[in-house]
């Protein structure tokens, strides 16, 4: 069997069969980044594990001439797709129902661990997120693979280039600029 390394470059180059190779072996890997994303938006997403994985893969392998150095940018990517797929389900609700009188909530410090946010609020934190990618590129990503992709603070440096202690600091700055920006 080839090297996940080997799949990723094979599949950028528009083979098929090591595309669906690289997916069955980080299938599990894919369910983790999954589960926790619904885990953050709780029923708000309407998909369960396998349907946002599967949705993000459709995304993904519609991509083409992307290509991935190895197994950590390829889910870091991943994690970026899952949040546009979570992201499209929310607008999308919201321009079902037209504002729903939804109360503003602020960004808790805690968002890891924080409770299933409401639409609204997921929207608020992707444009503020937006706006530090402006600001930050790096930061803003750290947000996202943590966030929106429940990846560690080492693998977040790993798929970055940075150290850990770089992931940390990155997290901290922008936790206070994300709150500062929703506070508005």
């Amino acid at each position: 069997m080839k090297d996940i390394t080997e799949l990723l470059h094979d599949a950028g180059q528009g083979d098929r069969s090591a595309a669906d190779q690289v997916v069955a072996q980080l299938y599990g890997d894919l369910q983790r980044l999954a589960r926790q994303r619904i885990r953050q938006a709780g029923d708000l997403t309407l998909l369960d594990t396998t349907a946002l994985v599967h949705e993000a893969w459709l995304r993904l392998a519609g991509s083409q001439g992307q290509t991935f150095p190895d197994r950590r940018h390829f889910l870091a990517y991943a994690a970026r797709t899952m949040r546009h797929v979570v992201i499209d389900l929310v607008r999308a609700r919201q321009a079902e129902r037209r504002g729903g009188n939804q109360p503003d909530l602020t960004l808790n410090t805690a968002v890891v661990e924080g409770a299933p946010q409401s639409d609204d609020h997921i929207l608020r934190v992707h444009e503020a997120l937006d706006e530090l990618a402006t600001i930050d590129p790096r930061m803003a990503q750290v947000v996202e693979m943590r966030y929106f992709g429940g990846l560690l603070e080492q693998e977040i440096a790993e798929a970055l280039g940075v150290t850990e202690r770089t992931v940390q600091r990155d997290w901290q700055k922008a936790r206070i600029l994300l709150s500062m920006s929703l506070k508005d």
